[in-house]
């Protein structure tokens, strides 16, 4: 039986649905980075960060190399930055449209009865 594909937009997603897993994706837009530097730019224990990277590297959406002990991560392919880059032209477009009906409720609030 075939998973709909509406369901496995879903799991994608829910893939994503990690603050860690989206900061290293962030992160890695700028080109590959060793796993220290990973480390240094997110504020979590190495532990965390290994398991966040092993989702990432099982579901495709990045690649790791090694050259002796250090481990170096890179995205797949560039989909996922264009990916993140909507992402945040969606949010900004939301929260400008919440900062228009802020100032459309301010600027209609009545003044308070006896002022």
């Amino acid at each position: 039986m075939q998973v709909p594909l509406y369901q496995v937009k879903a799991e994608f997603f829910r893939m994503l649905g990690h603050p860690v897993r989206i900061r290293v994706l962030e992160l890695l837009q700028d080109g590959p980075m060793p796993v220290r530097d990973l480390l240094a730019q997110i504020d979590v224990e190495a532990s965390n960060l290994s398991q966040q990277l092993g989702v990432l590297r099982r579901s495709g959406i990045v690649v790791s190399t090694r050259e002796g002990s250090t481990v170096t991560y890179a995205l797949a392919g560039g989909d996922v930055a264009d990916l993140l880059r909507a992402a945040r032209r969606i949010l900004t477009e939301m929260l400008a449209g919440r900062n228009a009906l802020i100032a459309e409720l301010n600027e209609s609030d009545p003044a308070p009865a006896g002022q």
